[in-house]
């Protein structure tokens, strides 16, 4: 009395995978995020005229020493805080979904 391939897979298998798959995604959408700006700001991601994080810093670089700082300031303050918030979000779902106490 076995029980049959689809069945182990979805009682057994899947509800042990969920929960690292759950917490490693939102992990590689910051990594993601952050890749994509660094390739903007050096030329070679999205094509200029679609709007990125990475092109707006690298838009306002040439003015850092000039006193405009605010031009690459800002798009970095949120290209950080997004990255962030997204690796606070990912470190919650461990949290909740880790099914052994922490000390």
């Amino acid at each position: 009395m076995s029980l049959s391939w689809g069945r182990v897979l979805f009682r057994h298998v899947l509800p042990n995978c969920m929960p690292p798959l759950i917490v490693i995604a939102p992990i590689d959408l910051a990594h993601a995020i952050a890749l994509e700006a660094t390739l903007s700001f050096l030329g070679v991601g999205v094509p200029v005229t679609e709007p990125s994080l990475g092109m707006l810093i690298y838009n306002g670089f040439e003015y850092l020493l000039s006193g405009q700082y605010w031009i690459s300031f800002f798009p970095g303050i949120a290209l950080a805080l997004a990255i962030i918030a997204i690796n606070l979000v990912g470190d919650h779902l461990r949290d909740v979904l880790n099914p052994r106490p922490a000390n």
